[in-house]
């Protein structure tokens, strides 16, 4: 009877190992096609495209590109005949609007002479003053320090301390959201080297970071996005349906692909050939 109880148990053991196995291939295979779903979604999108609205030489362009960009174009002179140059009608300008509540005054000297005649204005009438804003920052270096306080438990006598808030260690300096913030858009957004990011903070903010931390920056908001789903996203946005010029069409929320994982579609170059 044990030896039947101990064949039974060798039996089910070997299953188990079979099966957690075969469940590892399965993983495997998952991965696989994840991966080549991915590549197919960016060969498909790559085809669409060419040196109009992406950095492709007019060179390298796919077979049929040109013929049907002068198709394309020409259809369009057709359309815009009698279209003038510049802004249209009701077009709203971008310029940079007065601010009705500045931070700071300034009053200028007062001129010396006059524009015309170059007479001295020495004593004469004041009138109206003209106005003119500059809009700039101010980048300060900003030391918090966190006190963690801590209690005794009156029976055991164990100290526990508070916890420091997220990003921070206690008993370590920490760079703050600020800092992160510049890292990930510079290495993920702007797809700037990280030691070249690193050489940026430091000219623009005036903190002297490694390239190494940029990197880590970055890899914790890869983790964070690919924790929160961001490669089905990635699959579904590669996936969207375009438009002939390779643009996603208007409706569908399509994402881009970028070092961290997930993000807003990149300015496209101008005068780029």
């Amino acid at each position: 009877m044990r030896a039947v109880v101990e064949a039974k148990d060798e039996q089910i053991t070997a299953l188990t190992a079979s099966l957690e196995a075969a469940l590892a291939a399965l993983e495997g295979e998952r991965e696989l096609r994840r991966r080549l779903e991915l590549r197919v979604a960016e060969l498909e999108r790559r085809l669409s495209m060419d040196s109009t609205d992406s950095g492709t030489p007019s060179s390298k362009e796919r077979i049929g590109a040109k013929e049907a960009r002068k198709a394309r174009q020409e259809s369009e002179r057709e359309r815009r005949k009698d279209r003038k140059r510049g802004g249209q009608p009701g077009h709203q300008g971008k310029g940079l609007e007065r601010d009705p509540d500045p931070n700071d005054t300034q009053t200028a000297d007062p001129p010396a002479e006059c524009r015309t005649c170059r007479a001295s204005l020495d004593g004469a009438d004041a009138v109206e003053p003209r106005w003119a804003q500059v809009i700039d920052v101010e980048i300060l270096r900003k030391v918090t320090q966190w006190a963690l306080p801590g209690r005794s438990c009156p029976c055991r006598g164990t100290v526990t301390f508070a916890g420091p808030p997220p990003g921070l260690y206690a008993g370590a300096v920490s760079y703050g959201p600020a800092l992160n913030a510049a890292a990930v858009l510079l290495s993920c957004y702007g797809n700037v080297p990280a030691e070249r990011a690193s050489q940026v903070i430091a000219m623009l903010l005036g903190m002297k970071v490694s390239a190494g931390w940029v990197d880590k920056a970055a890899a914790r908001v890869s983790a964070q996005l690919r924790a929160a789903g961001s490669d089905d996203a990635m699959i579904a946005a590669l996936a969207a349906p375009r438009n002939r010029t390779g643009l996603p069409i208007p409706g569908r929320a399509v994402c881009w692909l970028t070092p961290c994982g997930v993000g807003p579609r990149p300015p496209r170059r101008k005068g780029r050939q």
